[in-house]
């Protein structure tokens, strides 16, 4: 469900309670209300989130590349050893 959908949903659902008592509307707007929060507060963190794994795969990747350039390093220096061995 998309933020429009769901916005659309709650609409809906405050249209619908224009015929009930008082304190039973009041009630279910209280709720619309806690649920229009939970779910940005839900979308809020599943954005930070996301963001917090588009940080983590950015650092593997730099960490990957390192790995890769000190092997590279090593198997140059190894072979530099070996080709003029210490006297």
């Amino acid at each position: 469900m998309n933020d429009s959908d769901f916005r659309e949903k709650l609409f809906e659902i405050l249209k619908e309670t224009e015929s009930f008592p008082k304190p039973q509307k009041d009630e279910i707007v209280k709720l619309t209300r806690k649920s229009r929060e939970g779910y940005e507060k839900l979308q809020n963190k599943l954005s930070h989130l996301q963001q917090s794994l588009d940080y983590l795969r950015l650092g593997i990747k730099y960490l990957i590349f390192d790995l890769e350039a000190t092997r590279r390093e090593n198997t140059d220096l190894r072979k530099r050893l070996n080709q003029n061995p210490p006297k």
